[in-house]
């Protein structure tokens, strides 16, 4: 069973350090600073292990809410931690009177870019790199 609660950022940094996609994570000053005016932080608990996280913050000021950071541990993930994750910040971003989700991804992060897609974001825009799979691509979805 999952358990989605409102989380802190000391779990979330903790977390970020344990998943491999992140080369460099943040630190609480990163976290605090994106953060400082309202965001929303939860934490996917799979029994009593702490096994992922989202956080998210109104970036743009345009009605759009960013979803900055998230991720799930290797060995709960297709267990539909992500899915219900996004499904709890996309309801508290709808509630809040946000119109659409967007963030951004690395190109070689195919999991998240399909995982999207299939959740009905489309891509809005690249970012080329002189590596390919340096690129970023933002992608949004209507609430």
């Amino acid at each position: 069973m999952i358990l989605i609660r409102p989380g802190n950022f000391q779990e979330c940094i903790a977390l970020s350090r344990e998943i491999p996609e992140f080369d460099s994570p943040y630190d609480m000053t990163e976290y605090e600073k994106r953060c400082a005016e309202g965001h929303i932080s939860l934490n996917a608990f799979v029994g009593e292990k702490l096994a992922g996280f989202k956080i998210g913050y109104d970036r743009f000021k345009d009605g759009s809410f960013y979803s900055w950071m998230g991720g799930v541990l290797p060995q709960y993930r297709k267990q539909g931690v992500a899915s219900s994750l996004a499904n709890n910040q996309e309801e508290w971003a709808r509630k809040k009177g946000f119109s659409s989700i967007r963030l951004k991804t690395w190109k070689r992060h195919q999991a998240m870019l399909e995982f999207c897609i299939q959740r009905g974001f489309t891509i809005i825009k690249k970012i080329p790199k002189n590596f390919d799979s340096e690129s970023r691509i933002w992608l949004e979805k209507q609430l």
